[in-house]
């Protein structure tokens, strides 16, 4: 009787991995992740990439394979390449992002003729730093503010629930989340 199957698959549905929500930080989190006093030999940099997941909803990757030409000052835009979908996507600049961004270009960045804005000194040249690089500056600063361990995705769903919690529509949220999914 193949009856007898389909009562047993309704009687305990799959359980998705991802089925919930992600977590988000809550306001006062996200301030006490932003006032955390950054230690390290870079405390620019992991400043300018927290900022660069919680304001622009980067992913690790996306964040480690930024260029200074990627970036239009001018404009106040960023630009990403080669995601998934083989677009370029050009996101606003946030005013506080942008002014980490070049805090740490203008006062920590090691000279280099490397076009990588996050870089990391490997004698005899400098060398981008790698996603997994990004993630431990995400999760390292997320302890020292005493938040449980987060990565880059837990800094861009934050972003989503800002979006819609300051009226942003499903749609431009839809926008943020997907483009940063695209990204490897």
């Amino acid at each position: 009787d193949s009856g007898g199957g389909v009562v047993a698959v309704i009687s305990s549905p799959v359980q998705w991995k991802l089925a919930s929500l992600p977590r988000a930080l809550k306001p006062d989190e996200v301030q006490r992740l932003l006032g955390a006093p950054p230690n390290g030999r870079w405390p620019k940099r992991s400043y300018a990439i927290v900022r660069c997941a919680l304001d622009m909803g980067l992913r690790a990757g996306e964040i480690a394979n930024l260029s200074i030409g990627d970036i239009d000052w001018s404009e106040g835009t960023v630009t990403l390449k080669g995601t998934k979908s083989r677009r370029q996507d050009i996101l606003p600049l946030p005013i506080a992002t942008g002014q980490a961004l070049a805090d740490y270009l203008q006062h920590e960045r090691p000279a280099t003729s490397s076009p990588a804005i996050f870089v990391r000194r490997r004698d005899p040249r400098d060398i981008p730093i790698t996603t997994d690089a990004v993630q431990k500056v995400i999760r390292r600063a997320c302890r020292r503010a005493g938040l449980p361990d987060s990565g880059a995705h837990v800094l861009r769903h934050t972003l989503a629930s800002r979006l819609l919690e300051s009226g942003g529509s499903l749609k431009e949220v839809a926008d943020v989340v997907s483009r940063a999914n695209e990204a490897t």
